[in-house]
């Protein structure tokens, strides 16, 4: 009994994959990549700012939103460009707002929703930590040029059509 697979019609046939194992070793090198990265920036922000990882990007997230003129995020729409749970997202904010960085307002007409927005010392820190974080980014990726960096920029978003979709197939 043979099974027939839908594939995209953009994608290679299977067999330019060949078994696997070079899609194996580019992913294992993405990670690695990632990992060291991600290590680095978290030691360093734990070292010169006396924070985490979790909520510096929680705050350049607010400050996203505002920059894209939104009024704050929900609890949700915070955690969906964190890729993380709500429940992750609430502990955080609430120690963040326990420290004056961000404020929590109840949507008007739902109070179950929660608007979450800077603070301005919420601000103050988040300009305090950047030009520092697109430094060590930037050393970090040094070794490449800017064609390169241009170039790997796009490989790896045809990596994420790539395997958005597969999700969808």
């Amino acid at each position: 009994m043979s099974v027939t697979v839908e594939r995209p019609a953009t994608a290679p046939p299977y067999e330019a994959i060949e078994d696997g194992r070079e899609a194996l070793r580019v992913w294992l090198r993405l990670l690695s990549c990632t990992n060291r990265i991600e290590a680095r920036i978290r030691s360093r922000l734990r070292d010169r700012f006396d924070t985490t990882l979790p909520r510096f990007d929680v705050l350049a997230q607010l400050d996203a939103a505002e920059r894209e003129g939104q009024v704050g995020l929900t609890m949700t729409a915070l955690s969906r460009r964190l890729m993380v749970t709500n429940g992750n997202v609430t502990a955080l904010i609430e120690r963040l707002a326990r420290e004056g960085l961000v404020h929590r307002q109840a949507r008007s007409g739902d109070r179950r929703v929660q608007l979450v927005r800077l603070t301005p010392a919420g601000r103050r820190a988040l300009e305090a930590m950047t030009p520092e974080h697109r430094e060590w980014l930037a050393r970090m990726f040094a070794g490449l040029t800017r064609a390169e960096r241009d170039r790997l920029h796009e490989l790896v978003g045809k990596l994420k059509t790539s395997v958005e979709s597969e999700e969808t197939a």
